[in-house]
């Protein structure tokens, strides 16, 4: 069988030939893009997740009992567990300048931008002198920096504070973002600015030594096991159920299950859009043999066997339906690179999603050609010559 030979045939149909390798890579680049598209949508869902502290695990007293430092400890100690903080939490108001603005003020640890992926913008975070020394300092969002100053950076100024009705001053060491401002942006109306405090700060102002809330920071994502380990560590410790775990890991895993649901239902109506187009393959291929009836009886003539004659059907649908997968595949790496620059992600090409569409491809060629090719192949000399 002569490769060259095959080609020349293939392009006798040029129209035909084109419209027919467009219908298989339309169905390759449609499968390709979807795959693309749910793996770059679950990646970003999934960092901005990680950013609201959707990766951890939230410890917090049902009431009846109190969450200490010995529980901080012990938390931190659990498997799944890398960083443990204690975390103090309600909405008060704030004076800067001569506004008067209502805020959710945060006591934190110096850990808590690995946590809560708070990110300082301008100054620095609270560290480890601020919590031992109890420092009357913090952090602001950006929002409360521009609503009252009208800019960004605000560090060295004095914001009051009311904590348990009295209200405190306290010097602005840094502006930030954090991954809860994913949250913020579901309260704003009520809840628009956050402020960050040393936990310890709050403790001493308020005359507390117990905690709201623990936040865990889990190793992988995957250990949905270490919500078991915490509630069985609290209930250990404290010798009730009344501790809640909220299990912030199996929301991640629902929102995953439910991309790789809407994912591969895209993917089947993407998958019927190749099986649409192998039988445009067969169609071109059957009205191919129909074309080249004396051809083939010319060739079976001379001595070519039926084994040659499946073999160059074959191949013809075989290219084609090659062909095709590669134009589709192209099209895919172009348009998800162009997707990606759009979203800021990085570049996504999945190696072992083209490697299938080719398989895809070959296996789309001899299903679709082995009719046409055998039809031809069992074409008797006289009536392919009569033809």
């Amino acid at each position: 069988m002569n490769l060259f030979s095959v080609i020349s045939d293939i392009l006798r149909g040029r129209g035909r030939t084109i419209l027919t390798i467009s219908s298989i890579a339309v169905g390759i680049f449609a499968v390709m893009i979807i795959s693309a598209i749910g793996k770059i949508g679950t990646g970003k869902i999934n960092r901005s997740l990680d950013e609201m502290g959707i990766n951890s695990v939230l410890v917090e007293s049902g009431g009846a009992v109190s969450l200490s430092d010995e529980d901080v400890t012990a938390l931190s100690t659990v498997k799944g567990i890398s960083k443990a903080m204690p975390l103090m939490a309600s909405v008060t108001t704030c004076e800067l300048i001569s506004d008067n603005v209502v805020c959710m003020a945060w006591g934190v640890s110096n850990n808590a931008d690995e946590i809560i992926s708070l990110k300082a913008l301008h100054g620095r975070l609270i560290n480890e002198s601020d919590i031992k020394a109890t420092e009357r300092v913090c952090v602001v969002d950006r929002e409360i920096a521009l609503q009252t100053y009208g800019r960004e950076n605000i560090t060295g100024k004095t914001i009051n504070i009311n904590i348990g009705g009295k209200y405190e001053s306290f010097r602005i060491i840094g502006v930030a973002t954090s991954g809860l401002s994913g949250i913020q942006g579901t309260i704003n109306e009520v809840v628009p600015y956050f402020v960050y405090l040393p936990y310890t700060t709050v403790q001493n102002i308020s005359g507390r030594t117990d905690y709201d809330k623990i936040a865990l920071l889990t190793k992988g994502a995957e250990d949905t096991a270490v919500i078991d380990r915490v509630s069985e560590c609290m209930e250990k410790r404290k010798g009730t159920d009344k501790i809640l775990v909220n299990n912030l890991l199996n929301q991640r895993n629902t929102l995953n299950q439910i991309l790789s649901v809407a994912t591969g239902a895209l993917g089947v109506v993407a998958a019927i859009s190749l099986v649409v187009a192998s039988m445009s393959v067969m169609t071109a291929m059957l009205v191919s043999v129909s074309e080249r009836k004396r051809e083939i009886g010319i060739k079976k003539s001379l001595g070519a066997k039926n084994s040659r004659i499946v073999a160059e059907f074959l191949a013809e649908s075989v290219i084609i339906s090659v062909s095709g997968s590669i134009v589709g595949i192209v099209c895919a790496i172009g348009v998800t690179a162009v997707m990606c620059l759009a979203l800021g992600e990085a570049p996504v090409f999945e190696w072992d999603k083209a490697l299938q569409s080719l398989s895809v491809a070959v296996l789309i060629g001899m299903l679709s050609g082995g009719y046409p090719a055998l039809k031809a192949a069992r074409m008797k000399p006289v009536d392919a010559l009569k033809g």
